[in-house]
């Protein structure tokens, strides 16, 4: 694949420099702590990528924009820190070749639920219809890889995973997780929408009502706005059992639906007049 990369660190910049003079060619490795400013050895994955440097950007800022594209997977053999840059002697990963019926499945499974995945989540969605055109497992398991959105660690682990069957049913298992969580989200999601689209519909209604007793001469100072927000305060700030309050507070709510002089209204005015006495 071809990715940009933005490079910070002295070393790194040293050894694009380097790698920009010589054959272009890079190693590429995650760290196993990102907070770690200057890694080692023992701070890194030993499973990385060669990678070929297509074109370097210097910011304003000091840092580097590198544009890389991805060749092969490599182990680590060993690190030589030289004055300003590290080298690496790395040994290339053979890829290994499937195919079959079985392998046919898997392929058409993964893009399957690749597909449910890229729905939930709205993104990748161009992603996912070029799979379709990828014949080759170990390929199709590498596209997918780049596109989920999983731990660092759980991609290091598919890049160290050489049998591209392996690799699949490790995506399989890694996408069914992260669509349970999408599908909690999105009821999650849901509810929180009904409960906003509930409460902006009270707010309005609530309005609505207020501008009506106004237009009928209902409000204002000493008005029957200002005896709802007197009940209102009473029942805040009296001890009640929690079971009189949610009467109070829904019969409150009754009322202030009603026409103030309707028969219905007086009794249950008179009704929260004792209930709060």
């Amino acid at each position: 694949m071809v990715v940009p990369i933005f490079v910070g660190r002295e070393r790194s910049v040293a050894a694009l420099e380097a790698a920009m003079e010589g054959e272009k060619d890079v190693f590429l490795l995650a760290q196993i702590d990102p907070s770690c400013d200057e890694p080692g050895g023992s701070d890194l994955y030993d499973v990385g990528v060669v990678a070929q440097v297509l074109q370097m950007l210097k910011m304003p800022d000091g840092t580097v924009r590198v544009l890389v594209e991805g060749q092969r997977r490599a182990h680590l053999s060993q690190l030589h820190d030289e004055a300003s840059l590290t080298l690496a002697e790395v040994r290339p990963i053979e890829q290994t070749t499937v195919s079959g019926n079985e392998v046919v499945a898997l392929m058409r499974q993964t893009i399957e639920q690749f597909g449910e995945y890229s729905k939930l989540s709205k993104k990748n969605e161009g992603v996912a219809e070029e799979l379709g055109d990828i014949d080759d497992a170990g390929a199709l398991a590498d596209a997918i890889s780049a596109a989920l959105s999983i731990k660092v660690s759980d991609k290091q682990a598919l890049l160290t995973e050489a049998d591209p069957l392996k690799r699949l049913e490790m995506l399989l298992g890694f996408m069914e997780g992260e669509l349970s969580v999408l599908q909690v989200e999105r009821r999650i999601r849901g509810r929180v929408k009904r409960q906003m689209e509930k409460t902006q519909r009270e707010y309005y209604l609530n309005e609505q009502m207020k501008a009506i007793q106004s237009e009928l001469g209902g409000s204002g100072e000493g008005g029957e706005g200002d005896d709802f927000a007197e009940l209102q305060e009473k029942i805040e700030k009296l001890e009640m059992s929690d079971e009189a309050r949610a009467k109070a507070e829904s019969e409150l709510k009754k009322l202030r639906s009603m026409q103030p002089m309707s028969a219905e209204a007086t009794v249950i005015r008179n009704y929260l007049d004792v209930l709060l006495d």
